[in-house]
């Protein structure tokens, strides 16, 4: 009688499990295989090696996949889970990050940021005028990025081949050796304070601070280094316990050593010419290190934030986040291309005229991309792995989006259906 109790507890239990588990039509996983089968045939054609995409709507992921080739010499396939940097597309953890906080009560957006930090940043020009948490998240701090940013945050991994490496042209960037490796605090205070050894006013624009959008990789940092200060702890140990951890994206990382190493791609100039390891030194505008498949469950998130289910934030943090917060008078010159990230800007999540929203991101042997349709309520993400050569690569790529944005309109229609 108790064996008969036992396996019928277990049967209860392995149903119940079952109704759970998400199943899809056989049109829909049809829908998916014709989308893999395309993107295979186009990634044995483009003139870069390998991607990563994913799609999802504001309910489940619809799709995520890896193509191509991530090491040419090894032959290692692109996967989804093949991790990679994805250069500026790391600004929207910083936005997530600063309202976290905010939501813990250890800032106000709108507090002057040296109230937290343990050197001055002031524009010369106008010391009258602070510069506040919510002019970095929306780049009108004033603060712009100079020739020391571009050439001095980029170091390579290691020391092998170094003098041809830091021969590499990748201007107006550089690669540095790994001694140069520095944190946040180090790189920002000889870059802002006015006894820093690389100092100079012209850091500062010639705009009053909150007045002009100009996008800025060093005001984007800052903003991390004020959530250390605010908060106690480091920005990728923030990040990480209120980010990484609840989302479950087990293999990205701000650095080489909280990644599985073995899985990385190499990013390369061309189809056969790989760039050495690098990382940088203002990681927290560029140097997210993850998955296709953790990044669908990121933009998943922001998915639903947008409609108002979100897990990280409050409905009222990603109100904000979500809210665009500038007018026309902040613009000299507005990029009002339909699929711009910077005709306006939310908490540092980029939006076009049409009101669809995302952030773009390019380093050296990358272009990345995520990119939310506001009236499917829908998302994609797209990444590659090798420098674009002009015209030719934009077709790929235009192909590439036309394809996930007509199989992300299926799939939708298809989830939406069966939900």
């Amino acid at each position: 009688m108790v064996k008969k109790l036992t396996f019928l507890l277990l049967s209860i239990i392995v149903f119940s499990c079952a109704k759970k588990e998400k199943k899809h039509s056989d049109e829909f996983i049809k829908t998916q295989n014709e989308l893999t089968e395309k993107l295979t045939k186009i990634s044995k054609i483009t003139d870069f090696n390998g991607f990563g995409v994913a799609l999802v709507n504001e309910k489940e992921v619809l799709y995520q996949n890896g193509f191509g080739v991530a090491n040419v010499e090894s032959k290692l396939k692109y996967t989804d889970k093949t991790v990679q940097n994805i250069a500026s597309v790391s600004k929207t953890f910083i936005g997530i990050a600063i309202l976290k906080a905010q939501e813990l009560g250890k800032l106000n957006l709108d507090d002057p940021i040296n109230k937290y930090l343990p050197f001055k940043v002031i524009n010369p020009r106008f010391p009258e005028n602070q510069i506040t948490i919510r002019h970095l998240v929306t780049h009108t701090s004033s603060i712009i990025d100079t020739k020391e940013y571009m050439t001095r945050t980029l170091i390579l991994k290691d020391t092998n081949n170094l003098a041809k490496n830091l021969k590499i042209d990748i201007s107006p960037t550089k690669f540095c050796p790994p001694s140069e490796k520095i944190s946040i605090e180090e790189f920002l205070k000889n870059i802002l304070d006015e006894n820093g050894k690389w100092y100079n006013r012209e850091v500062f624009s010639k705009n009053k601070p909150g007045k002009i959008y100009d996008y800025s990789n060093v005001g984007a940092t800052l903003a991390a280094l004020v959530i250390e200060k605010a908060t106690g702890t480091t920005y990728d140990n923030f990040t990480k316990e209120y980010i990484l951890k609840p989302l479950k994206m087990n293999s990205s990382g701000w650095s080489f050593s909280t990644i599985d190493f073995s899985n990385y791609t190499h990013t390369y100039q061309n189809k056969t010419t790989p760039y050495p390891y690098y990382s940088l030194n203002t990681y927290p505008d560029g140097g997210m290190l993850t998955t296709s498949s953790d990044m669908s469950k990121y933009i998943l998130e922001l998915m639903k934030g947008y409609v108002g289910n979100g897990t990280l934030l409050s409905k009222s943090s990603y109100k904000e986040y979500y809210t665009q917060q500038l007018k026309a008078d902040n613009f000299i010159e507005r990029n009002s291309s339909e699929f711009s990230d910077e005709y306006n800007m939310g908490i540092t999540m980029g939006f076009g005229p049409t009101g669809n929203f995302g952030h773009f991101g390019g380093d050296p042997g990358l272009f990345s991309v995520i990119y939310f349709n506001k009236d499917l309520k829908t998302g994609k993400y797209y990444i590659t792995n090798t420098d674009g050569n002009g015209a030719e690569t934009g077709k790929y790529h235009k192909l590439i989006n036309d394809l996930l944005d007509s199989y992300s309109e299926k799939l939708n229609k298809l989830s939406k259906k069966e939900n």
